[in-house]
């Protein structure tokens, strides 16, 4: 929404890098990458999971980052 010139007694937050999701799920692709090494090196197949799940995750990080940009970018536009 626009800014109205009203004071608002509620502090503004000052904007992050990179929305709070896309960190949640770049944790856990570096955790699922650590698990997939480490279930390969005692010979477990069971890292072929972990390795889906990095590839998913891997995903979704880039989506939200996108999307995060994409937003910005419109809401620049719109303010010009």
């Amino acid at each position: 929404m626009g800014d109205t010139g009203r004071r608002s007694s509620v502090p503004r937050q000052e904007p992050t890098d990179m929305p709070r999701l896309a960190l949640y799920t770049l944790v856990v692709c570096v955790l699922a990458v650590a698990a997939a090494v480490v279930s390969f090196v005692q010979g477990s197949l069971l890292g072929v999971v972990w390795v889906l799940l990095a590839g998913l995750s891997s995903n979704m990080t880039w989506y939200y980052v996108k999307r995060d940009k994409a937003r910005k970018a419109d809401g620049a536009q719109v303010t010009r």
